[in-house]
């Protein structure tokens, strides 16, 4: 399964992002193949609007079949689930944290959106 992280970092060590439409990076994790490959979302960061839509279709595109990030707006979370992606927050201080938490079946599985959309 491929699991996708929200970050700014390049490696698992790096900070899980709170903020998923923004972030600027997203760490996607094979557990069979136990490697790393990283989705650049920069072009979301400054976006006006849509940049929930953009990264989940990034993630979407990525060929995860969950995402652990810190928040998750509506528009996105829509995608996400069109997608047929799995969505999880996590308050980890890290990727490797929240991999742990995914791992150990410690985060709940999101039925909505936690945010409104354009949150700070």
């Amino acid at each position: 399964m491929k699991i996708a992280f929200s970050t700014s970092g390049n490696d698992l060590n790096a900070p899980l992002d709170t903020r998923f439409g923004r972030a600027a990076k997203f760490l996607i994790y094979d557990d069979e193949a136990q490697s790393v490959a990283l989705v650049d979302n920069t072009q979301n960061l400054t976006a006006a609007q849509g940049a929930g839509i953009q990264s989940a279709q990034n993630v979407a595109a990525s060929g995860a079949q969950a995402l652990v990030s810190g928040h998750c707006g509506p528009k996105a979370f829509r995608v996400l689930s069109a997608a047929g992606i799995k969505a999880y927050t996590s308050n980890a201080a890290t990727v490797a944290e929240a991999l742990a938490q995914f791992q150990d079946g410690a985060l709940t599985e999101l039925k909505a959106a936690d945010v409104e959309g354009h949150w700070a």
